[in-house]
């Protein structure tokens, strides 16, 4: 009779022995037998800590590379964590697209600006990077992996001048890998038709050694485990760029290239648009009889849908001005009736000043846009527009305009919400914020645009720095160019634009 068959327990199906008449008897193991088992069970279990410990490291490095959100951290924290897995204390990473669309730069660990210069004269056959920049084989006509260069010194083969900078820099050995999201370990760098965003290699990394060594079979595998995942992250990271670069050229087309000469009036402007492209404008247009028209604005949304609503608007407000600028109560009722029939779905704000010289005076209506501030010798205060909605949130928009005189060597200050939002606090205390800011101006910028829209950028957006953003100034009389600009404000990645649209009176 046959004994009942036990049960599998976790995937694993026990046998029972045989009944003891017809089992055999146990051979005792031999002494070599018994001394291999108690070599590989050690063995064995120091290889799997191994690999726990290398798949921990990889997920760490990988988890803090996800959490860039810009090209240049990505970059940095590529070089970074290379540098702590081939075990060197400098770097470098050259991004140059296989497609060409760039963008094109270098980073560096550990190297200065000066360093990379003398880095990047090298031949590009000699240098690591341009190797695999250039995706040379190997002579069995596999790509390479990875160039190690580890003693740079004492190879003769080298280019004279790669030894030469390496002396210089005090770098004696060198390890280079590529970067190819699609390329894996013997696997030549393919694009696929049709992928979207960069395909093919994106650049290269190297670290470099300050005395003559090389990286450990485990240290290249990896760190090329490391950069075929920070190359998919990179990638990515170079579509949105791209992107980013292209919305912020359209808008920047849209809005003026220059500011009007006009005797008596200098203007500045400051514009830092959003990352993903907001729809808020400034304008300057002279119009007859030596008068000037000032605008600023901006309609609801982001993105290129934004962008194109706010040109249209722009124009149509351009064209209004021209025929009824000496009214901007009726400018602003004619923008409104416009946005209501061709942009239903759609609300902006505006505001309009027209400013004539004789006499000194400036008439201008607002539509829920933020009210312009005056400062001088004698007062800062924000200017009292009546209270009232936005374009097209109304059957029938209309205010009462404000005039406003003034004086000599005093600034009128036009601004986004944008600005405000940026500062990260309540409405209130980020107006507070800008009144201090303007008040506080010292007095070798009060009567100079330029000078003054950089102080209140600088002081209103805390780490923006004097310049940061485009800026279009006007010198004595005169009008300088605008364009996109970069800044490094800790409120950046708000979705607003920032407009700053300075008038000085002489």
């Amino acid at each position: 009779m046959s004994s009942p068959h036990l049960p599998k327990v976790a995937g694993i199906d026990p046998s029972l022995p045989a009944p003891t008449h017809t089992s055999d008897p146990v051979t005792p193991p031999t002494a070599s037998e018994s001394a291999t088992a108690a070599v590989s069970g050690p063995a064995l279990q120091d290889h799997l800590a191994r690999w726990v410990s290398d798949l921990t490291t990889l997920h760490e490095l990988t988890e803090r590379l996800a959490l860039t959100g810009t090209l240049d951290d990505a970059l940095h924290e590529l070089l970074r964590a290379g540098a702590a897995l081939v075990g060197a204390r400098r770097g470098l990473v050259a991004l140059e697209p296989a497609d060409g669309l760039g963008p094109v730069t270098t980073v560096g660990l550990g190297l200065g600006r000066a360093d990379l210069g003398h880095i990047e004269t090298l031949p590009r056959g000699s240098a690591s990077a341009g190797h695999l920049l250039d995706g040379l084989p190997e002579p069995d006509g596999e790509p390479r992996p990875g160039v190690a260069h580890p003693d740079i010194p004492g190879e003769a083969e080298l280019d004279p001048r790669h030894r030469e900078v390496a002396a210089r820099l005090g770098y004696s050995a060198s390890y280079a890998v590529a970067l190819d999201p699609l390329a894996g370990p013997g696997t030549a760098s393919k694009s696929p038709t049709g992928a979207g965003g960069p395909t093919g290699r994106l650049g290269a990394a190297a670290w470099l050694y300050d005395e003559p060594a090389e990286p450990a079979e485990r240290q290249r595998h990896l760190v090329g485990l490391y950069c075929r995942y920070a190359a998919a992250h990179i990638a990515r990271l170079v579509e949105l760029t791209r992107a980013r670069a292209t919305v912020a050229t359209v808008q920047e087309e849209l809005l003026p290239t220059r500011l009007p000469r006009i005797p008596g009036v200098r203007l500045a402007v400051r514009h830092r648009a959003a990352p993903l492209g907001g729809g808020d404008w400034y304008d300057a247009l002279p119009l007859p009889d030596g008068a000037l028209g000032l605008s600023v604005g901006g309609v609801t949304g982001s993105g290129p849908s934004a962008i194109a609503a706010m040109g249209r608007l722009r124009a149509s407000l351009r064209a209004y001005a021209v025929m009824e600028g000496e009214d901007p109560v009726a400018v602003l009722s004619d923008l409104e009736l416009l946005l209501r029939l061709t942009e239903p779905a759609r609300s902006a704000t505006a505001l309009f000043a027209y400013y004539e010289p004789l006499p000194r005076k400036v008439v201008l209506a607002g539509a829920g846009h933020c009210p312009p501030l005056i400062t001088g010798e004698r007062r800062t205060e924000f200017v009292e527009t009546a209270l009232s909605a936005p374009l097209g949130m109304l059957s029938c928009w209309e205010a009462p305009s404000v005039e406003l005189e003034p004086a000599h060597g005093e600034t009128l200050l036009f601004y986004s919400d944008g600005l405000l939002h940026r500062t990260g606090e309540p409405m209130d205390r980020a107006f507070a914020r800008l009144h201090t800011a303007a008040a506080s101006a010292p007095r070798a910028v009060r009567h100079d645009p330029d000078g003054f829209a950089d102080h209140v950028l600088r002081t209103v957006l805390p780490g923006a720095g004097a310049g940061a953003g485009a800026g279009a100034g006007a010198g004595a009389g005169g009008g300088g160019g605008s364009g996109a600009g970069g800044g490094a404000s800790a409120a950046d990645d708000c979705a607003e634009d920032v407009v700053l649209l300075v008038a000085h009176f002489d």
